[in-house]
């Protein structure tokens, strides 16, 4: 979805889920298909719906439970919220509360690298997010700039899908393992256990990416990527062209060995002092062209039909969430 909003719905999608009737396209990725849709009382769903060939490995939805409750123990800012979901239907969903906002890949392609105040401000948010998903016991394990929702409220971490328990067996799909390789830890592209760590440093992978527009370890397909990554205790990513307090919060993210970087928790502390600023105060944090373009997903969202997308009529609903936690 280029512009982060919603598109119509196409001639082969689902009309109704659950009771939830689907307005239009919100996201594709290779878990599924994500729909705008709400809840009986009006209040806006992000709604996934997974691909026919994984809801035909039973494996796979006994993970999905897993992860999902897993998933619904996490509460804290900038942490989107798991609402509703069934594993054990013809095809296995997910419904999280909508954050109207643009991806910020989506953000980088339109509109190039972000200021480092920016940067920081946005990189703090997100790991005070990680520190309450690592609070909660979980790793979300797929850091990257596509889970980065940028909103006027400040970015928002998204898409629990593939995150997992602390302590639980490694989860592989068949043939490679789960994640995004261009944005995996040296000890995740290795295939050895993962930490908390983990997520610290593809959260220094996305905060580089932001400020230069570029991936810190080179361009090329994931899995080259992904190798170079692999071997950084060898070959560090160059950060002398960010800025020195940008610099100071990359360089401890990316610390080759898990047992050397900061905790969310920490990262965040660095991103304030670096900032001298109130990190939570996002009157104006984004640069104008961005926030025009977030101001018309919220209107796209509250207003469906100005764009000529489907209408919610009136239905049951499925599950016992009736809103979303913090509504």
């Amino acid at each position: 979805m280029g512009n982060g909003g919603p598109e119509p719905l196409r001639a082969d999608d689902p009309r109704e889920i659950a009771g939830y009737v689907l307005e239009s396209r919100i996201g594709e990725g290779g878990m599924g298909t994500v729909y705008l849709t709400r809840t009986a009382e009006g209040r806006p769903v992000a709604l996934k719906l997974i691909r026919r060939e994984h809801a035909q490995s039973e494996s796979f939805r006994r993970r999905f439970a897993r992860e999902v409750e897993a998933a619904r123990r996490v509460h804290g800012h900038h942490v989107v919220p798991v609402v509703d979901h069934d594993a054990q239907g013809p095809r296995p969903w997910l419904a999280t509360r909508y954050v109207p906002g643009l991806p910020l890949d989506d953000a980088l392609a339109a509109h190039g690298p972000l200021p480092p105040a920016c940067v920081l401000q946005l990189t703090a948010a997100a790991a005070l997010a990680l520190d309450a998903v690592h609070t909660a016991g979980v790793i979300h394990r797929d850091v990257k700039p596509g889970n980065l929702l940028l909103t006027a409220e400040g970015p928002w971490l998204l898409d629990f899908g593939i995150a997992r328990a602390v302590g639980t067996s490694s989860l592989t799909t068949v043939g490679r393992m789960v994640g995004t390789p261009k944005y995996m830890s040296p000890e995740h592209a290795l295939g050895k256990q993962l930490t908390p760590a983990s997520d610290v440093f593809t959260l220094g992978l996305l905060a580089a990416e932001a400020a230069s527009g570029s991936h810190p370890y080179g361009e090329g397909g994931g899995l080259v990527v992904a190798t170079r990554i692999a071997g950084t205790d060898r070959e560090p990513p160059d950060l002398g062209g960010h800025p020195a307090a940008l610099r100071e919060v990359l360089t401890a993210c990316l610390a080759a060995r898990p047992e050397d970087r900061p905790s969310a928790a920490q990262v965040a502390a660095l991103c304030r002092r670096a900032t001298g600023r109130d990190v939570r105060d996002f009157t104006g944090w984004l640069p104008k062209p961005l926030t025009a373009t977030v101001s018309r997903i919220e209107r796209a969202a509250k207003d469906p039909r100005s764009s000529g997308w489907l209408r919610r009529t009136p239905g049951r609903r499925a599950g016992s969430t009736s809103s979303p936690p913090g509504d």
